[in-house]
């Protein structure tokens, strides 16, 4: 089940932040694991609904995606801030070039990586994805990780996520640490 480009090794106390595509379970699997860590658990996406007082939704709808981005970007550049933490991102933060750069360098990036049926019964639940308004979730699920799972593998840790408990994505998670 647990993929990594490297061995496991101790935690060093960096920050985790959690990529990959909606509906792979980053805010989900990142609350539990930082409760097992005992650690701050900080979504991305609401922090930049806090900074912009409006909802992701909303800030793609007035300001578009490009806007939406630059403030991601500038809110996981506060998140980074050296401190343990574990980050879940928006699915797009990974993409841009300079977000990825500063997740590589001083974080550690853990890709959770799930199929896209998986991810597309996932959705379903909300309606809050700007990304799935009106289209078939699973179409856009494969078009999306076909852009974007090779800025993904970059991670240096890949964990699947299944249908299964939150609990065997968090044990995965922490064996890849070396906890």
């Amino acid at each position: 089940m647990l993929q990594s480009h490297s061995p496991p090794q101790p935690w060093t106390g960096l920050p985790i932040v959690l990529v990959g595509l909606m509906g792979a379970g980053k805010s989900t699997v990142g609350r539990r694991l930082a409760a097992r860590m005992r650690l701050p658990f900080v979504d991305a996406d609401n922090e930049i609904e806090a900074a912009a007082g409006m909802s992701v939704a909303d800030i793609f709808e007035k300001f578009g995606e490009a806007h939406f981005r630059d403030g991601e970007r500038r809110v996981i550049a506060r998140l980074i801030d050296g401190t343990p933490k574990v980050i879940a991102t928006g699915g797009g933060a990974f993409i841009n070039d300079d977000t990825r750069a500063l997740i590589l360098d001083q974080a550690i990036a853990i890709w959770l990586d799930a199929n896209a049926d998986v991810l597309a019964d996932r959705v379903q639940r909300r309606d809050s994805r700007p990304l799935l308004r009106g289209r078939n979730p699973r179409d856009v699920l494969i078009e999306l990780a076909k852009v974007r799972n090779p800025f993904y593998a970059m991670a240096p840790i890949r964990v699947p996520s299944h249908h299964a408990p939150h609990e065997v994505t968090v044990n995965a998670i922490l064996k890849a640490l070396g906890s």
